[in-house]
């Protein structure tokens, strides 16, 4: 291991061996910026993160704003981040595009934006440790129309508009029913900033204003668990499918309010967004991006082990 550099000679060699030397510096350090906090699945991407800092011998944070609406906040902490001159980043965007500016800053301070979960409108990041969100919300899509029928009245209720995950799961859902279940109508598509009442609220208010709807679809663990809370209030009958786990889905799961959900595998993120940044450290050619991969629950599978390895509460 390197020892910590006092003298100018010293230093100026090691600012030439450039980015390998500094991966294997003693104090190799690479903040995250998720998109929040309040959620279970990010406190697993963190445990993710903090299991592989240990065996990568490096010093991480993780932090992010306290709901999934503060892009301005988010924005700070990024600026906050780059100011303490990481050797890495890893960023989980909430909006696409505003953060441009800063990647760019960190691109031209030859520092490595490892994103995850959530990419951005940007050839900046080395790679993005995430789920296929159009995949995985086809998959939600098609046990949506095999729940109800293959036809009838369904609404979603997506996080953002703003996020790579919100767009491509919103998309991912809609185009696998006009592609493949032409028989389904979508009547609302509404966003909840991935908050429990405000996405309970929507869908007591699509309950409302379609007398006739089947089902409901979740795009992330609050809008999920919100639409659940809904439901139950309105006291209708509907299929809910939901996205991410969480205790309060997995316990509508069980009790039969939720039809099931998809889950993704956070710790497998947050270990990915570690274990490239200290690759890209060291010289290593990365993937544009890695797919850690996603899985249906349900009652009937809820409890096997390969499952439950992949749920987070």
């Amino acid at each position: 291991m390197l020892k910590k550099w006092h003298i100018g000679v010293a230093l100026g060699a090691l600012m030439a061996l450039g980015f390998s030397a500094s991966a294997s510096a003693d104090d190799v350090y690479i903040p995250l910026i998720s998109k929040g906090f309040q959620h279970q699945f990010w406190q697993a991407v963190k445990a993710g993160a903090e299991q592989a800092a240990k065996t990568d011998n490096v010093r991480i944070t993780f932090e992010g704003p306290e709901t999934e609406a503060m892009v301005d906040k988010q924005i700070d902490m990024l600026s906050a981040a780059l100011a303490k001159h990481p050797q890495a980043l890893g960023f989980a965007a909430l909006d696409s595009k505003a953060a441009t500016p800063l990647l760019k800053k960190a691109q031209s301070e030859k520092i490595p934006v490892i994103a995850f979960d959530s990419g951005v409108d940007s050839d900046i990041p080395l790679t993005t440790c995430h789920t296929d969100s159009v995949a995985s919300a086809a998959l939600a899509a098609d046990k949506m129309a095999d729940a109800i029928g293959d036809a009838g009245e369904v609404a979603v209720i997506v996080h953002d508009q703003t996020s790579r995950t919100g767009i491509d799961r919103r998309d991912g859902f809609l185009n696998e029913m006009k592609a493949k279940h032409p028989n389904i109508k979508i009547v609302s598509v509404q966003y909840g900033a991935g908050d429990h009442l405000k996405s309970a609220e929507i869908a007591k208010a699509d309950l409302q204003a379609n007398p006739n709807l089947k089902g409901i679809f979740g795009a992330n663990e609050g809008s999920a668990e919100g639409a659940a809370i809904g439901v139950k209030e309105s006291g209708k009958k509907v299929v809910l499918i939901g996205y991410d786990s969480g205790k309060e889905q997995m316990d509508a799961i069980r009790s039969g309010l939720m039809l099931g959900a998809i889950t993704q595998n956070p710790v497998g993120i947050g270990a990915c967004v570690v274990d490239s940044a200290v690759k890209a450290l060291k010289g290593e050619k990365l993937p544009k991006d890695v797919d850690t991969g996603f899985y249906w629950y349900d009652k009937t599978n809820i409890d096997d082990p390969k499952i439950a390895a992949v749920l987070y509460n």
